[in-house]
């Protein structure tokens, strides 16, 4: 059987396309991947998705998405796809197990945080460490941090905490940043944010929740402990495209290239979602690219049902 659709991932984006979409009644498809709901099931509370006043879990929120998708038709494979074939029509999309073909392909595969990759770091994720300060700051509120990180995002994290912490200290490997320089200045000039050159954090210390760090001077490997409320990492995203096979075009970042917001090289194949995007990264922002994406798709496939009728005629 071909699809009309299929979406790879099952983030904000990819289910509101999937709400969308099985609403103009295209029954799509969506091959969820093995870790459905994205970078939200790492954040235990949203407060700034509107709609919940008192906050709501991550999680909690992608079931939301994914029940509202399901009422109006939308199936779900649990897989990860492999392989895609874009030179033929109908697409073909690989998984562990399948193959599938669809006359459309929207891609929201999001991206992935890059971690410290220390044993203790798993633990606290979303207890105390985040890697999105814009969706986190706000519960840090006369609280102490730190930011590990030397690039543009961490300054503009470190700037933006010091709205709602009390301490905000980076945490850098080198002895210099790699940010721009108009991003080092406006660090430099800020009162509020202290830096440690020269050093990693090498542990993550608490309970429940996190109250301090372990440094490392990189240089003399001496340990200090820090007290601090949280941790804040931000040394970078990895767009999840290595199933593509370089298939689509990408920027320098590996972010994916579109024109008209959604659309590819390749008529009939959209993207949506942090996938495209390392400027907001925001559940919202993929959710509205997610919409514009199936409105891209309702056209492309009404274009070539007509087209197809008017053949068979």
């Amino acid at each position: 059987m071909v699809e009309d659709l299929i979406i790879i991932g099952a983030g904000p984006a990819g289910y509101t396309a999937a709400i969308y979409a099985a609403r103009d009644n295209f029954k799509p498809l969506v091959i969820s991947g093995l870790e459905p709901g994205g970078q939200l099931l790492l954040t235990t509370t949203v407060e700034n998705y509107p709609g919940f006043p008192d906050g709501i879990d991550g999680s909690q929120l992608m079931d939301l998405f994914r029940k509202q998708s399901e009422k109006f038709g939308t199936r779900f494979v649990f897989d990860e796809v492999t392989d895609v074939d874009f030179s033929t029509r109908p697409f073909k999309v690989k998984t562990g197990s399948s193959e599938y073909e669809a006359d459309s392909i929207i891609i929201a595969t999001g991206a992935k945080a890059r971690w410290l990759g220390i044993e203790s770091e798993k633990k606290f994720i979303g207890k105390g460490i985040s890697s999105c300060a814009t969706c986190d700051a706000a519960f840090f509120k006369g609280k102490s941090v730190i930011v590990v990180g030397g690039g543009d995002t961490a300054m503009e994290d470190s700037i933006y905490l010091t709205k709602f912490a009390s301490s905000v200290t980076i945490v850098h490997r080198r002895d210099q940043f790699r940010a721009s320089k108009i991003m080092q200045d406006r660090v430099f000039a800020n009162p509020g944010i202290k830096v440690i050159w020269d050093s990693v954090v090498e542990e993550i210390l608490g309970d429940k929740k996190v109250t301090g760090v372990k440094i490392r001077n990189t240089k003399t490997n001496a340990i200090t402990e820090m007290p601090v409320d949280g941790v804040f990492v931000a040394i970078g995203y990895d767009p999840v495209t290595k199933f593509l096979g370089g298939k689509l075009d990408a920027d320098e970042l590996g972010y994916l290239k579109t024109t008209d917001e959604v659309k590819t090289k390749i008529p009939g194949v959209f993207v949506a979602g942090d996938v495209a995007d390392h400027v907001y990264r925001q559940a919202i922002t993929a959710a509205g690219s997610g919409a514009k994406a199936a409105l891209e798709v309702r056209a492309y496939l009404q274009s070539l049902h007509e087209s197809r009728g008017a053949k068979q005629a």
